[in-house]
């Protein structure tokens, strides 16, 4: 059994962890609500642009002279998955729910006799290392990133894009998590790099799409947009990453707390236990000594 002394200081040490998760969870509660109004914002324009684009491949005809980030390589062998986490921890399963998806996704790809080539954006996508060492790619820093800006998607973006042009690899793949609620983060993924062609997206297109005419010709246009689609997907992510790390690292700060809680009430009972059966043992001998006498 635990002395009282031990029993104190076990108290002690939980109540300063109680104080630390109740002050993070006070935190990520502030900064969730600003992160929740910037992923909501972005994504009509983000859906609204990328529904243009889906139009605009609809009328051109993939050949040799369209578009790279369109037609792609013409090959379907070296794949790069683009895997984008938080850069802290104390969230629950937010980071690893979307490694744990790429991982699923590499090993298929594995599986089918494709190359696989991770690209980290994420201090907590450095985890994937350990499990395909000889596959990271390239380890985006992304350390001084505490609130996205456009300005670094554009950054992420246009190296992609580099890289894609001088050949280096022929799909990537886009994984983060969606905000659904405080409650639900699921993570998703996304193929970036050549943009996909959607079955029927011509008659599947909004009617107010379908009516437009583009000038100048639409391959003209998609070699500009398709750049800044690629760039508004990755913001969009990294939006969507945001707030859905604070709602879960809420939530797991609001956990954590709520056990810290119970354990310093049973801490607590075991004390008072503990002191109790000493006081009547000491009573016990005094009296029996007493009895002696």
């Amino acid at each position: 059994m635990a002395s009282l002394k031990a029993l104190k200081i076990r108290i002690g040490s939980v109540k300063s962890t109680q104080k630390i998760t109740r002050a993070i969870k006070t935190v990520a509660t502030a900064k969730l609500r600003r992160a929740q109004e910037a992923a909501v914002a972005a994504r009509p324009y983000a859906q609204r642009l990328e529904a243009v684009m889906a139009n605009l491949a609809s009328k051109v005809t993939v050949s040799e002279s369209s578009p790279k980030l369109l037609a792609g390589t013409g090959k379907d062998q070296v794949h790069l998955l683009v895997v984008t986490t938080a850069n802290r921890g104390l969230a629950g399963g937010f980071n690893s729910n979307i490694v744990r998806l790429a991982r699923r996704k590499a090993d298929a790809l594995i599986a089918e006799g494709k190359t696989v080539r991770f690209y980290l954006a994420g201090r907590k996508a450095r985890v994937l290392g350990r499990f395909y060492p000889a596959m990271i790619y390239h380890d985006r820093d992304m350390s001084a990133v505490r609130n996205p800006a456009f300005v670094h998607a554009h950054e992420l973006a246009s190296d992609l894009i580099t890289r894609f042009e001088a050949g280096e690899f022929d799909v990537a793949h886009l994984f983060y998590s969606n905000f659904r609620s405080a409650l639900v983060q699921e993570p998703a993924e996304q193929q970036v790099i050549p943009v996909p062609l959607v079955a029927g997206s011509a008659t599947s297109a909004p009617s107010s799409l379908a009516a437009v005419e583009y000038e100048p010709d639409e391959e003209t246009i998609l070699a500009e947009l398709l750049p800044r689609n690629i760039a508004i997907q990755i913001y969009r992510a990294m939006l969507e990453n945001n707030a859905g790390f604070y709602g879960a690292q809420m939530n797991a700060m609001d956990n954590a707390t709520r056990n810290a809680g119970d354990t310093i009430n049973r801490l607590t009972i075991q004390y008072n236990r503990t002191r109790q059966a000493a006081i009547t043992t000491e009573l016990v001998e005094i009296i029996s000594g007493a009895e002696a006498l």
